[in-house]
């Protein structure tokens, strides 16, 4: 055998070594992680970036596949120093990348949910893994009130922040608020309210606790989702410790997305629980593109059972969803922990086989 053949056979090993590595996780089950509440999730430069509630720390996960977090590189980017206003109950977390730099946004309080504001985070590394992550501090309007759930998105050139808030300073109603941001950490002006539970399945929220009110209604978790340019505001309704919980839609129809009367809201939740399905109280989500920006995935925190409440069985599930004709988005219903999903699609990887001395191109998809 001469050389050359010899290292044709030797290539032909590695490659064929390297298609049975990577055609080992192209499909996936939910959930993502054992648990994990209101998940987030931002693709970048070929890495996903990922986080959720931890409760006493801010972690983030990196990994080429959201279907191998399990065994994804991860990193505690902070924990906050005790005794301060920030130093408890620090709920969900999301990264962000603005003008150069990441950003992460979360609510904290002091052990007093009464207390929970929203805080910011700043990197200028290109990795969120490396470098240095600086507390910029409080992130709030003039009036200083109850915050969680902050989530930010530039519409028209202008960056806005979007939260759930209280009007006042009793816990009765979370509403959906949102302001424009002079910059990634300083809100511009005043909040404006564009959502407070108005319908049936927005207003499961009976307490039976004595240490909270008896009834509490619900608007959480704002998402901004635009396709088309046409612009939707995803959320969720109804109290996560019901099976209720739920996501509804706002759609921009006026032309100041400040004016509540700018939004229309749909009269039904757009993803709600399948008990057929073995999926309970979906909802606080976030969403994604696949790595080749040809799909759109939801990714979102359920339980499996009912009755589980907001408690550490929630856990992190994503699927691939799809547009109505009117270009709206239609999320179908939660899909079983066991139905295997087809992780999201990637940018085709070309492969040269050598035959003799002809060079015959085929796609990593075909070869599968």
């Amino acid at each position: 055998m001469n050389k050359h053949i010899k290292k044709i056979k030797i290539s032909l090993a590695f490659l064929f070594l390297f298609v049975a590595q990577v055609s080992i996780a192209q499909t996936f089950t939910n959930p993502l992680l054992p648990s994990g509440a209101d998940p987030w999730s931002i693709y970048k430069d070929g890495y996903y970036y990922y986080t959720h509630s931890m409760q006493n720390k801010l972690v983030i996960w990196k990994t080429k596949n959201l279907a191998d977090l399990k065994t994804a590189e991860k990193k505690t980017i902070f924990v906050p120093p005790p005794n301060t206003a920030y130093s408890k109950e620090l709920w969900a977390p999301e990264i962000h990348f603005i003008s150069g730099k990441w950003y992460v946004y979360f609510a904290a309080d002091d052990g007093n949910n009464n207390n929970h504001r929203m805080y910011v985070l700043e990197n200028s590394s290109k990795d969120p893994l490396k470098g240095n992550w600086v507390f910029k501090g409080k992130v709030g309007d003039a009036t200083n009130k109850w915050a969680i759930d902050g989530s930010v998105f530039t519409y028209q050139k202008q960056l806005y922040m979007i939260w759930a808030g209280w009007e006042g300073d009793i816990n009765q109603k979370q509403e959906i608020y949102i302001a424009k941001m002079k910059n990634p950490w300083t809100i511009d002006g005043e909040r404006h309210k564009i959502s407070s539970p108005q319908f049936e399945w927005e207003k499961h929220g009976d307490l039976n606790d004595p240490g909270n009110p008896p009834h509490v209604d619900v608007n959480e978790g704002p998402q901004i989702l635009i396709n088309k340019g046409k612009v939707f505001l995803i959320y969720s309704a109804s109290g996560c410790w019901t099976d209720f919980y739920a996501l509804g839609m706002l759609t921009l129809k006026g032309n100041d997305i400040l004016d509540v009367n700018s939004w229309v809201k749909s009269t039904q939740p757009v993803f709600k629980q399948s008990p057929e399905n073995g999926v309970y109280a979906p909802g606080h989500n976030s969403f994604f593109k696949s790595p080749d920006g040809k799909e759109d995935w939801i990714l979102y925190h359920a339980n499996s059972g009912p009755g589980q409440g907001c408690g550490g069985k929630r856990s992190p599930r994503a699927q691939k969803f799809t547009w109505n004709a009117d270009g709206s988005p239609n999320f179908g219903i939660p899909v079983k922990t066991d139905q295997e999903l087809k992780i999201p699609s990637t940018k085709k990887i070309i492969l040269m086989l050598m035959q003799g001395h002809q060079l015959n191109f085929i796609t990593y998809e075909q070869i599968l």
